[in-house]
């Protein structure tokens, strides 16, 4: 409670444009894992989880309402950023969005923030497991072993980083985990599988069964770490001649058959390597495919407050629907 309060605070006196709250949300998982399996397998093991989130509003010119966000996240609550900091941060995200407009109808760069890029490359998942590969639901079938992204795409699944908030040592079907490549260097690896998928495909699993209580197991990720490339955020940004910055992204548009992708986005126009206004209401689309194969930057910022840890990457063409 205090931590929400002290949040909260940090944010409506950061500036007198902060008028309201969301609120404040502070988090902490406790929990315990026990596994046993009638092939003879018991296990278990022991995870905590702490994360805190302040959501400020301001209020634009128009009458409407911005709202903004920044949140710390760690296995332990000693590794959280300080909660006014945590505050003061999400001010600064929701005063940048005044004056948000809509841009005019293009194809140009799109860099993703860790934050909304953290959503692209979960889908990869979603199209490179084992269960979509046997139900043919995956635009990437037949593709193991050829290229499907930038040769700077490098991303691995890896159950077995200390303090990482997906770690775990056996899986929804008792096997030991291991670290799995998705991706290496554009190329698609065999993909993950629990038991019954990998039986489906004729081939192992790679321990990487998921199984909630009193469900069945199926394919899931761990921590799915994309290998970090050069430069910071802002590098990047001043890399970039003219483009979208997406801070977050809204919906959910893509195909996983066709790979055909199109979400409603907001962040910044970047207009000859700086950030020159803020921009909403508008749809970023392409197909997946060329999403990945036209990576051209990856960061070396990798986020790694949440089980899926990415950089900043840029696209070097989207489509970008406003005006």
């Amino acid at each position: 409670i205090e931590w929400a309060i002290a949040g909260e605070r940090a944010a409506m006196d950061a500036d007198k444009r902060v008028t309201n709250s969301e609120g404040a949300s502070y988090s902490r998982v406790l929990g315990a894992t026990a596994f046993a399996t009638s092939g003879g397998f018991v296990g278990g093991y022991r995870g905590s989880y702490s994360s805190f989130y302040v959501e400020p509003i301001c209020d634009d010119k128009d009458g409407k309402k911005r709202n903004g966000y920044y949140w710390t996240a760690a296995r332990f609550v000693d590794e959280l950023e300080d909660p006014a900091s945590v505050g003061r941060r999400a001010a600064e995200r929701t005063l940048a969005k005044l004056g948000a407009r809509k841009v005019d109808t293009c194809d140009t760069a799109v860099v993703f923030h860790p934050d909304a890029a953290k959503s692209i490359i979960g889908m990869i998942f979603s199209v490179a497991n084992g269960a979509s590969f046997y139900r043919k639901s995956s635009y990437l079938l037949d593709r193991e072993g050829t290229a499907v992204a930038s040769d700077l795409v490098t991303l691995v699944d890896d159950p077995l980083i200390v303090r990482g908030p997906g770690s775990r040592p056996f899986d929804g079907d008792g096997l030991a985990t291991r670290v799995n490549p998705v991706i290496s260097a554009g190329i698609l690896e065999p993909v993950l599988c629990d038991t019954y998928s990998a039986r489906r495909l004729g081939r192992a699993s790679t321990g990487s069964a998921g199984r909630s209580v009193g469900g069945s197991p199926s394919p899931t990720t761990s921590n799915l770490v994309m290998t970090p490339g050069s430069g910071t955020h802002a590098d990047i940004i001043a890399d970039t001649k003219q483009g979208l910055l997406v801070m977050s992204m809204m919906g959910f548009g893509f195909n996983p058959i066709t790979g055909d992708f199109s979400r409603g986005a907001q962040g910044f126009w970047i207009e000859n390597g700086k950030i020159a206004f803020p921009v909403s209401e508008v749809t970023i689309s392409a197909n997946f495919n060329d999403l990945l194969t036209h990576i051209d930057r990856v960061g070396a910022d990798v986020d790694r407050r949440s089980s899926t840890m990415v950089p900043t990457i840029r696209v070097s063409q989207m489509t970008v629907a406003g005006k």
